[in-house]
């Protein structure tokens, strides 16, 4: 009865596309009776680290039987990944991986690099078993972070071979990635890797709750999640059909409004109140040189709060969007 005075979400059942929840088992006690009762609302859940290494193999198998049971994936953890390629033996991995039942390879570059042509052969050994390479972006290293412009190109270069989602490393939540010393969001940082990486594309993975409530917020019901907790997969779906849990009254208005001129600050009002909108009708509507409007355009599309697209309607046109627009 109760369930008739919320609205479902859009990606309702499984398997989801969108505003998929995936959360990691480091072998705690798990209630199943529990895990039965929320596993609609979880997609994936990942066996951390190099934990497989140190269990039986039928403990593991029996465990990965279970979240099955409850139609939910389970993928390895990067660190295992990269010690088998590191160590050469990633065929060998990867039949071990197939026996035990993983659906899901996790790949990342964290104490390795990989070229690009080794990543094309990776997916092809992983396509072969007939198993989903996940592939995670960015350093667990506070010290060693990626610029803007390497995430970027190394999300890119997943993506023109992939149709995978793209984790979003953030480890524990503190000083990695979009995430600074304590825990908040960069989100100037945020909002440029999202004006070139469509924000449908990444699993931001968020481990603490502001964290996640302020994802929900900024992305809506559709933005996908890693690293969660399992006493928290209720209060996310919560966020998601749109009720405010306890971390929501934390969040404060931290995002940065546009920088520079008067008139950068105008044509961003102009586009956040109309768009898609062409440099014509900027110029049009706000009266200034064409010059003005095509340095204002370049402004905000540095600071990570505009887009630029072609036209639908004439492809010989560039229009504009805000970012936010753009991830749902």
């Amino acid at each position: 009865m109760l369930e008739t005075l919320i609205e479902d979400r859009i990606d309702h059942k499984k398997p989801r596309h969108d505003g998929i929840t995936y959360i990691i088992d480091k072998f705690q006690g798990l209630d199943k009776e529990n895990f039965e009762t929320i596993s609609p609302y979880i997609d994936m859940v990942k066996i951390y680290g190099a934990f497989p290494l140190l269990l039986k193999q039928q403990s593991l198998i029996n465990r990965i039987d279970f979240y099955h049971q409850s139609n939910v994936l389970v993928s390895t953890g990067s660190t295992l990944t990269e010690y088998a390629i590191r160590e050469q033996v990633f065929d060998k991995f990867m039949d071990s991986a197939k026996t035990i039942g993983f659906d899901i390879i996790e790949i990342s570059e964290n104490s390795i690099h990989l070229t690009f042509e080794e990543k094309k052969k990776i997916l092809k050994i992983v396509d072969s078993y007939d198993m989903r390479a996940q592939w995670k972006i960015g350093h667990k290293d506070p010290r060693r972070q990626l610029s803007v412009d390497e995430t970027v190109k190394k999300m890119n270069e997943v993506l023109e071979i992939s149709q995978e989602k793209i984790v979003l490393e953030a480890n524990l939540g503190y000083n990695v990635g979009i995430y600074d010393e304590k825990g908040d969001i960069k989100w100037n940082l945020l909002s440029a890797i999202t004006s070139k990486i469509s924000p449908n594309s990444i699993i931001f993975e968020a481990p603490l709750e502001i964290q996640q409530a302020v994802l929900v917020a900024e992305f809506g019901q559709r933005v996908s999640m890693g690293e969660i907790k399992l006493n928290n997969v209720l209060s996310i779906e919560s966020q998601r059909r749109g009720f405010l849990s306890k971390a929501s009254f934390s969040i404060t208005p931290v995002k940065k409004g546009p920088e520079g001129s008067p008139a950068t600050k105008f044509i961003h009002y102009i586009i956040r109140s109309k768009h898609p909108i062409d440099q014509s009708e900027l110029i049009y509507i706000t009266n200034l040189p064409r010059r003005t409007v095509q340095a204002s355009v370049e402004e905000l599309k540095e600071q990570g709060l505009i887009v630029e697209k072609n036209s639908l309607d004439d492809t010989r046109k560039k229009v504009y969007n805000l970012v936010k627009a753009e991830w749902i």
